[in-house]
């Protein structure tokens, strides 16, 4: 039993001891005398023989590494604050040397408190020094991976956006010049496929290292994407930049790239603007030399294209802005909805099922059907956000309606978006019953795009309980052996040569044959744009299953099916 008594000063922590036994060793500085009296421990954690070469503030400097931005001086005597009577804490990190002669350095993180004499100014600094190396290493690389890109080691996106963005300020505040170049290596995908990712790897680093080699000191290298860097040039015109460009276009051209299996060629393609002559934002600066790089990769890689203004390019672009803001608006003002157009029985003409096609109410209430706004929402990639509105839209109508069946487009950027998968297998899981009634069409250009994906799409809709369509068949000239590998329940055939067959033999032959390949292979066939009953008597009697086009009824936003007493139920649909 321990009868010590914790009042007892004899039973006392012993504050210097605890100190050592942490890693830290004390200091007092008297300022005026530059006298350093140290703990017994502090050449130990200093890894300095003795406490006689540092009992000095002066002698002590003589370990300072020369890149320190700040010493224990520095702290003290410059310090801006004042003493109001406890003393001025400070806390900094520097670099020592134990060894001038050795590369061994030690960080050390310096805390005290320095106090002031009757003038104000600091007289004496008490305080704590420990050894901070591992802390140090890593605080440095957090900082590194900040700023810098761990595969290259040059400058990151972020950072390098950062340099653009004073680069620029000081070209318009010295009425100079300054550029980008968007740097792109070629070909990247086939290197993976050839070679692996790792030696990829290799490739943009041999590459950004060569880039390196080749630029001016005054101008400043960055990654910016996968296969791209960044170069951003000081005090350059439009002629300075051309050089620079071509000087790095042969300099990667020319000599083989070093890895670990093998040299391996490559070559980049190109794209710069100048500012502020023709941009005058970083966001502009990057947009431009974008629109330049890719137009020096539509003329031909491994070259060099500066932006131009173009009048036809800056109109598509206000364009773009435009449209993007007017699909935004109106999915956020539930401006999006459907119109449905009824495919019919062949034989009975009663309508089997409706195609729910998306329309767009503009605010002027005008409307914009399905052809006017998916192109356009394909390239500014918004279809995705619009495939998955439209989709909602038509489970809820089957929701509401227990013997509608319908079909719907989805656009071939979602067949592989796993949002889209997601929503789907969600809201059906929500209304059961549904998925039977629900038909999955995709054009047939996008189904032979890539056969096996396709298959998979296909498999996957089809487990979830829907059916699926090819649309537009016959304009892309599925093979036999493709159509039977899909797995499809119907197809549309392409009303462009349904509507002419009346008058060209060739179609007339043509589309009759598509009859035929479906009934072969035992998938219902709906003939598009059907506009006469000619062609009707002449489908029905090749043996098309269903009709679908003005004869039948085009697409409205009323509900046929609300009034439509005819069946909603039919042979594969």
């Amino acid at each position: 039993m321990n009868d010590e008594n914790p009042h007892d000063s004899s039973a006392r922590l012993d504050a210097g001891e605890i100190l050592a036994s942490v890693g830290e060793a004390v200091y007092r500085w008297d300022v005026q005398s530059d006298a350093l009296t140290w703990s017994a421990n502090a050449g130990e954690v200093l890894s300095i023989a003795s406490r006689e070469a540092i009992a000095t503030g002066r002698a002590f400097a003589q370990f300072l590494d020369a890149d320190n931005l700040q010493a224990r001086f520095d702290a003290v005597t410059r310090s801006e604050q004042r003493d109001e009577g406890r003393g001025v804490g400070y806390r900094i990190q520097y670099c020592i040397r134990p060894d001038p002669k050795a590369d061994t350095k030690l960080w050390i993180e310096d805390t005290g408190r320095w106090f002031a004499g009757p003038h104000g100014k600091p007289i004496r600094a008490d305080g704590t020094v420990r050894v901070i190396n591992d802390r140090h290493e890593r605080e440095s690389r957090l900082n590194y991976l900040a700023s810098c890109d761990d595969l290259t080691g040059e400058f990151n996106r972020h950072h390098l956006t950062e340099v653009l963005a004073k680069t620029l300020d000081e070209a318009v505040r010295f009425r100079s010049s300054c550029g980008f170049l968007l740097v792109a290596i070629d070909n990247l995908a086939r290197i993976n496929e050839s070679y692996g990712f790792d030696i990829a790897d290799e490739v943009i680093g041999a590459v950004g290292k060569r880039i390196r080699s080749l630029m001016r000191g005054k101008d400043t290298l960055g990654r910016f994407s996968g296969n791209k860097f960044g170069i951003v040039l000081r005090d350059c015109s439009p002629d300075d930049m051309a050089i620079a460009a071509e000087r790095l276009l042969a300099g990667v051209r020319d000599e083989m790239l070093p890895t670990s299996v093998s040299p391996v060629a490559a070559t980049v393609t190109i794209g710069g603007v100048t500012a502020p002559r023709h941009a005058r934002t970083v966001v502009e600066i990057l947009a431009r030399a974008q629109d330049a790089l890719d137009r020096a990769k539509d003329k031909r890689h491994g070259s060099f294209l500066p932006y131009r203004p173009s009048l036809e390019r800056e109109t598509q672009r206000l364009e773009n802005v435009r449209a993007t803001d007017e699909i935004v608006a109106a999915l956020n003002e539930r401006r999006i909805f459907l119109a449905y157009e009824p495919v019919a029985g062949t034989r009975d003409r009663k309508h089997a099922f409706h195609e729910c096609l998306m329309r767009v109410r503009r605010t002027d209430g005008s409307l914009l059907g399905a052809s006017d706004v998916v192109p356009v929402a394909e390239r500014l990639g918004l279809v995705r956000i619009l495939d998955h509105r439209v989709l909602e839209l038509v489970i809820e109508e089957l929701a509401a309606a227990p013997s509608l069946r319908t079909s719907v487009n989805v656009s071939p950027g979602s067949t592989t978006d796993p949002d889209w998968w997601a929503g789907l297998g969600s809201m059906l899981r929500v209304h059961s019953g549904i998925a039977e009634r629900l038909t999955i069409e995709i054009t047939e250009s996008a189904a032979i795009h890539d056969i096996d994906e396709t298959r998979g799409f296909v498999a996957r809709v089809k487990d979830l309980g829907c059916r699926i369509a090819i649309d537009d068949f016959g304009a892309g000239y599925t093979s036999f052996r493709n159509l039977r590998k899909l797995g499809v329940d119907i197809v549309k055939i392409d009303g462009a040569f349904v509507q002419n067959m009346l008058r060209s033999e060739d179609d007339r032959a043509f589309v009759r044959t598509l009859v035929e390949l479906g009934k072969r292979l035992k998938l219902a066939t709906v003939a598009e744009w059907v506009q006469d009953e000619q062609s009707a008597k002449m489908l029905e009697a090749w043996g098309c299953d269903y009709l679908q086009g003005a004869l039948i009824g085009l697409a409205t936003i009323e509900r046929p099916w609300q009034e439509d007493r005819t069946p909603m139920v039919a042979r594969g649909a």
